[in-house]
């Protein structure tokens, strides 16, 4: 699943950390998410929502796979 976190993160100029702090998650989750290697709980994709103020679909983009 695609996502928008770096780009978010870096209009609001918020490190890692902070955003890792802020939804007491570690850093290294925040770059898993970043990187495509990780898929957020569900609760965690809707703190993430509320922090940037947007909905879950404006920040993760889902792409089914073609057949």
């Amino acid at each position: 699943m695609k996502n928008r976190l770096e780009q978010l993160r870096a209009e609001r100029g918020i490190r890692q950390e902070e955003l890792a702090a802020a939804l007491r998650v570690s850093r290294q989750t925040i770059s898993s998410l970043e990187n495509g290697r990780y898929n957020p709980s569900i609760q965690l994709a809707f703190k993430l929502a509320r922090y940037f103020h947007l909905t879950v679909e404006e920040i993760f983009i889902y792409e089914e796979d073609e057949p």
